[in-house]
């Protein structure tokens, strides 16, 4: 049976949608139609569609009243199976169901999608409406050929810090796996060959590619952007921890920064903080304290790059005196040249924080924090943030 498998194309969820292509297309070959379209294309291209088709979704908790209703609109014009998976699905598989969807996927997609597939294109509809995954090993080319799409590279899954406020650990699991530097290439040289100038790169901690544990391997990230680097010089750019990834402060050293300066084009390593309170990092199971941080700032900036510094306001259990070292460790930063990235709690769905509720800020730290976003030393959309998390405690 011939089946079309229609993606709802839309940032920042696509980047899934362009690994599950990818495992497709080299499991199932020619026997599905894929395709990608926005939010407001899907009730015309799936009416256009002849046969079995699916739709399918990736969301965050922030977007599920927006998805709901779309879900409402689809249901009513067209019979065919909409499936959801991703961050929130993940995190409340039965929520999801309860939104309209005929089947969820929680945690990795690529094996169970295929074999749910496999069973839909029989004739077949799983009575298990919730789908969970299986881990699976990176050595897959992460690029679908046919029908090109391009993301950025996932280069490692998996984190074993376990932070009570991140999905990262719950979803994929606390060990780290990684795409092996031959496949990178190949990627690499794929989206070269396409057009493609600039080559970045998905990952939890950039600096913990190739460990297994807890302390960096410089040998595998000297491998990794050196062999690409040869590919891309003369053609492209390479950006190495920096958005959309980031890295921990506690594995910032002076040899991998240089690594970044030499092979990577990027202006800047993004520093996951996320507090100034000592407490407070004990209690969201941070693996760094404060002096890491100030090192990891001290090691990017020594070496003549920017150090954006993300930070969380509002987490649970969290002091106005706890804010203020926060605060201060902002302030301090900024002096040494630091930029800070602004966030406001969310709880995520799956995770010991699921069900915390975020702690409010007191007018005269707003007023702070405002002071320093108009200075352009802070930037964000933590006040977007405050807002959504009101409106679900309410």
């Amino acid at each position: 049976m011939k089946l079309s498998v229609i993606w709802r194309y839309e940032y920042p969820s696509r980047y899934a949608f362009v690994a599950l292509s990818a495992y497709m297309e080299q499991k199932l070959g020619e026997d599905i139609d894929v395709f990608y379209a926005p939010a407001e294309e899907l009730p015309s291209l799936t009416s256009s569609l002849p046969g079995l088709k699916l739709i399918g979704f990736s969301f965050y908790s922030h977007e599920k009243e927006k998805i709901k209703k779309e879900v409402e609109r689809i249901k009513k014009t067209e019979d065919i199976i909409l499936i959801a998976g991703g961050p929130h699905p993940s995190g409340d598989p039965y929520g999801t169901l309860r939104m309209g969807f005929d089947y969820v996927f929680f945690g990795e997609g690529e094996v169970s999608f295929v074999s749910f597939l496999r069973r839909i294109m029989k004739g077949e509809r799983p009575e298990e409406r919730i789908i969970k995954g299986e881990k699976i090993g990176l050595d897959f080319f992460p690029f679908p050929r046919k029908k090109r799409r391009f993301s950025p590279i996932e280069i490692t899954r998996g984190c074993p810090s376990g932070c009570f406020f991140c999905q990262t650990s719950y979803l994929f699991g606390k060990k780290f796996r990684h795409r092996p530097v031959e496949v990178v290439k190949e990627a690499v040289k794929f989206a070269l060959d396409a057009g493609l100038k600039d080559m970045r790169f998905i990952s939890p901690n950039s600096f913990a590619y190739g460990s297994e544990g807890k302390t960096p391997e410089p040998d595998a990230i000297y491998s990794l952007l050196s062999s690409i680097h040869e590919l891309v010089h003369g053609r492209g750019r390479i950006f190495f921890g920096s958005f959309p990834s980031e890295v921990g402060p506690e594995w910032v050293t002076p040899e991998l920064v240089s690594m970044v300066k030499k092979f990577c084009s990027n202006d800047n390593l993004v520093i996951g903080a996320q507090s100034g309170s000592e407490r407070i990092l004990k209690a969201i199971h941070r693996s760094h304290g404060v002096p890491e941080i100030y090192r990891a700032a001290e090691c990017v900036l020594s070496q003549g790059l920017r150090a954006y510094v993300d930070i969380i306001f509002g987490l649970p259990g969290e002091t106005e005196e706890d804010m203020y070292e926060t605060f201060k460790l902002m302030e301090n930063l900024i002096k040494m040249g630091a930029r800070i990235h602004a966030h406001y709690f969310m709880p995520l769905p799956g995770t010991p924080f699921a069900r915390k509720k975020p702690a409010s800020l007191p007018s005269s730290l707003l007023k702070d924090i405002r002071r320093l976003v108009s200075k352009g030393k802070v930037f964000g959309d933590w006040e977007k943030q405050m807002h959504y998390s009101s409106l679900t405690e309410a």
